[in-house]
């Protein structure tokens, strides 16, 4: 059976596109590493806070809202976070 090049590709990329797409959480903040540019959650997870995201801004019990994506080494970065109420 011969396998055209463009429905490999396309097959490829499909198979890939879910780990591009934003996750969400809710959580409460338990921990925070500045030098790591790190937030732990209540549910375990710790996500990497990109560099446009300032982890000064957070603190320690904060509920708080998070869109993040996983990248192909299992890396969480977070997209965005917000508090909520």
């Amino acid at each position: 059976m011969k396998i055209y090049p463009i429905a490999a590709l396309a097959l490829l990329a499909l198979s890939a596109a879910p780990a591009a797409y934003a996750k969400n959480t809710n959580g409460t903040i338990t921990a925070i590493d500045i030098k790591a540019d790190t937030v732990t959650l209540d549910n375990g997870s710790t996500l990497h806070l990109p560099e446009s995201i300032e982890v000064e801004t957070l603190k320690v019990g904060e509920h708080v809202q998070v869109s993040y994506s996983t990248g192909a080494s299992g890396t969480e970065t977070v997209k965005s976070i917000r508090a909520i109420k």
